[in-house]
């Protein structure tokens, strides 16, 4: 056997099901073996498997063994000349696994290969060669000096920025997303080190490779795309934490005590610093928006009150008493904050509207709290209505100037709908186009681009020749090319073409519920999934937090009333308990349909269930998933209340019973 390809699966269903694709069409006429090792996913990866590639060898494994025991345990029961190991989140070209054999073939002191790869937005990813990480290779990198100097021979040894990317090279180090091996190399050398569950083991796998006398090469003749960030959060602590304590494994095993001493040094230095450091901006990232408007809003006030003291309510002299810019002022604050907060004016991407609407909120609130107060605290209404026309003005100004300094967390979008082109045949394209209507609501265009250059009409608004004056023409913010009808290397080719032109791409596989893209090296890709995505929205989320909250503070409040309604009145005072702490939610997914609920947007086990609005004794598991996808579809508060007032008696159930 030519070939053994082996992909390490942990919770990517549908990253898995896109990369078997492209797999099955990369080894079409090739003596392959494809091998999926899972280590114990619990969304359904293992019974897509089964279902849509009767072909792979699957391996499930019970717990989560770690990418190197994982990949040993596939090698071990491999039989192919070659080994590739492969990232799940990746797409590889149609003719990749023959160029590379053929490589391989024809360079027998080739150990290891590793590929040019691309992000999911056809930019070229520097990890695709890479050096070893020396003290001072090392020390370069975290000095930040390799950024600075990528194409230094100096300082850019990390990623040798100074190599053409477009031509083959020896190179030190490959990427475990991308890895050719040599069967009889690893023979020599050994299975990936244990000892690394995650991050490393690829280093020292090469390493090891060149210490046995073979060659490790970066060959850009043919291309992948990973998409990155799916289970890699590079600001996060366990990151950093995981990613340099592998970087002292690797020192203490290779070199000499004093530089390994002298790496591990480094490398802790390294890690605190970076894990302070992602600490801190995720800190300022949260508090930035918040602590900015609460500072204008009071300066701002402060320059109101100051102007209105001395020009209309004291022009003979005097001055509000010390409470009200003390007290009362960060008071209106609060409230018009939590207001905007609550309306959702600190979701990203910024919405004016909200904020606006969060504002009038509050300044409502404010009003009708000082109407009840006792003359002596009624400072000026005036100076409210004034403070929220500020605040307003500040906090928008703010916003659109973080905007057009390119801040991303300031982006705004006044509700403009997205705006799409689909590549593939008319029947494709319009299923794609269907999933896409279902997943976002409303958007704001759909053109469907035929994928053969010459036809046009029949309902498309061009071919892929004219795609580029199609997302000029109609603003198109997303490009999805359909699999089924487009080859890898064609998607490839138009991904990396069009990266300039700040539109977005994405891949629909064949006869699959799910759409898949990546925008950066460091984000998980943007994942659309049929019927699945109102109740994930986090606007949804805080609402349905809200109300359970709300809705269980005014059941302890009323419960000598309502405790004669109840079924068990016992099981409704824990239940208040278990929703208040966040152990439960009023309304939740039914529990017979487990499998369904693994593809759905997770969240809390419901007292209740949307079968509760039915009131039928028995349903049909069909009818079950259908409710719950449309739940998590289309959900409002209104659904949660309506399923409580109809099921009012059953809010003392315990969990495992329910309407079948």
């Amino acid at each position: 056997m030519k070939l053994s390809v082996i992909i390490v699966n942990y919770n990517v269903i549908h990253f898995l099901e896109q990369c078997l694709v492209s797999v099955m069409q990369a080894g079409a006429g090739l003596d392959m073996e494809v091998i999926v090792a899972d280590n114990n996913s619990v969304d359904g990866s293992v019974k897509m498997v089964k279902e849509k590639f009767s072909g792979v060898k699957l391996i499930e494994n019970h717990e989560n063994l770690g990418f190197s025991k994982a990949n040993n345990r596939a090698i071990e029961q491999s039989m192919g000349e070659y080994v590739l190991l492969l990232n799940p989140d990746t797409v590889v070209e149609e003719d990749t696994f023959r160029k590379v054999t053929q490589f391989m073939d024809q360079h027998p002191e080739a150990g290891g290969l590793g590929v040019k790869m691309v992000d999911g937005k056809g930019v070229f990813l520097p990890e695709s060669k890479r050096g070893l990480p020396t003290p001072t290779v090392a020390f370069y990198k975290m000095a930040g000096m390799s950024r600075l100097f990528p194409g230094s021979r100096t300082f850019g040894r990390y990623h040798l920025g100074f190599l053409d990317m477009d031509k083959i090279h020896e190179v030190d180090i490959l990427s475990g997303a991308f890895m050719l091996l040599r069967r009889t190399a690893l023979d020599k050398t050994g299975l990936l080190d244990e000892d690394f569950f995650m991050y490393g083991e690829d280093i020292d796998l090469s390493y090891r490779l060149t210490l046995a006398g073979y060659k490790n090469f970066y060959f850009p003749e043919t291309r992948i795309i990973h998409y990155k960030g799916e289970s890699t959060r590079k600001s996060s602590v366990n990151y950093v934490l995981v990613f340099y304590n592998a970087m002292i494994i690797f020192a203490r095993k290779h070199f000499s005590k004093k530089n390994a001493r002298l790496f591990s040094f480094l490398i802790k230095i390294a890690i605190y610093l970076r894990a302070f450091v992602a600490i801190l901006s995720r800190f300022i990232s949260a508090i930035f928006l918040p602590v900015t408007d609460v500072a204008m809003i009071f300066a701002g006030i402060w320059f109101i009150k100051s102007y209105w003291e001395t020009h209309v309510l004291f022009t003979r002299g005097g001055h509000y008493p010390i409470e009200f810019i003390t007290v009362a002022v960060p008071l209106y604050i609060l409230v018009w904050l939590f207001s905007v907060y609550l309306s959702g004016g600190y979701d990203r991407p910024v919405r004016i509207l909200k904020i606006f609407q969060g504002l009038l909120i509050g300044t409502v609130i404010i009003l009708t709290v000082y109407g009840l107060l006792d003359e002596t605290m009624r400072f000026s209404r005036a100076i409210i209505m004034l403070g929220a026309a500020w605040a307003l003005i500040s906090m928008s100004a703010f916003r659109v100037l973080m905007h057009l300094a390119g801040v991303k967390s300031c982006r705004i979008t006044m509700g403009k709908n997205r705006r799409f082109a689909i590549v593939g045949d008319s029947e494709e394209a319009d299923r794609v186009a269907a999933l896409v209507r279902d997943t976002h609501l409303a958007p704001g265009f759909i053109g469907l681009v035929s994928p053969d250059n010459k036809q046009a009409g029949n309902g498309f608004t061009g071919n892929l020749g004219q795609l580029k004056d199609i997302i000029d023409i109609y603003k198109i913010d997303e490009v999805i090319f359909c699999s089924k009808n487009l080859s890898p290397q064609l998607i490839i080719d138009k991904m990396t073409g069009f990266q300039n032109l700040q539109v977005d791409f994405k891949i629909a596989p064949p006869e699959s519920l799910s759409i898949i893209g990546s925008n950066s090296i460091t984000t998980g890709g943007d994942l659309y999934v049929l019927s699945i995505n109102s109740i994930s929205k986090t606007n949804n989320k805080r609402d349905k937090w809200m109300f359970d909250h709300i809705s269980a503070l005014l059941l302890l409040a009323f419960l000598p009333l309502v405790i004669p309604f109840m079924k068990s009145p016992p099981g409704l005072i824990i239940n208040i308990f278990k929703v208040l702490v966040g152990r439960r939610s009023w309304v939740g997914y039914h529990p017979q349909d487990i499998t369904n609920n693994m593809k759905l947007p997770r969240i809390r086990k419901g007292v209740l269930n949307p079968s509760d609005a039915i009131r039928k004794q028995a349903l049909a598991k069909e009818i079950i998933t259908s409710l719950n996808i449309l739940y998590a579809k289309d959900y409002k508060i209104t659904n949660d209340l309506n399923i409580m007032l109809k099921a009012f008696r059953e809010l003392g159930r315990r969990q495992g019973t329910g309407n079948n």
